[in-house]
């Protein structure tokens, strides 16, 4: 499977997880191409929750310099708190804070040790599900 593939799956699978718990969700149009923002945005109750979505079975996790550079100005000019959400199989889905990352030569990396380390799960950042109430329209 090719790795547009892959990260489409997985962005689906997160898009749907969230809308699974009350949110609305947005998938950015061309994810995976460029880094102009994140994967999927999740409001719910005027809480909203920026994601970008990694799937990956290494020891560690990496983003190049530029995408780095643009979810933190994301996350500056939005107040928006932004996550790279890191699915490992078997284990799930895991949070990380753009601050949790560490500089390296050329990129910013974080350890999958790290990571389960800290045990940020979508609980953690997304709440617990909750009912909607749905309002007519009034103008039917």
């Amino acid at each position: 499977m090719g790795y547009y593939n892959k990260g489409a799956r997985t962005e689906r699978e997160l898009l749907n997880k969230f809308y699974e718990n009350g949110y609305s969700v947005l998938r950015s149009a061309g994810s995976g191409v460029n880094a102009l923002s994140p994967d999927l945005v999740a409001i719910r109750n005027g809480n909203c929750i920026a994601t970008e979505c990694k799937a990956w079975e290494k020891g560690s996790l990496a983003l190049d310099p530029e995408q780095y550079m643009k979810l933190i100005e994301w996350e500056r000019n939005t107040a928006f708190p932004t996550y790279v959400a890191w699915r490992m199989n078997g284990s799930g889905w895991y949070f990380i804070k753009l601050g949790e990352f560490t500089k390296a030569e050329r990129n910013w990396n974080i350890t999958r040790k790290k990571v389960v380390g800290i045990n940020r799960r979508f609980e953690d950042v997304a709440g617990k599900a909750v009912s909607v109430a749905v309002t007519p329209s009034l103008s039917q």
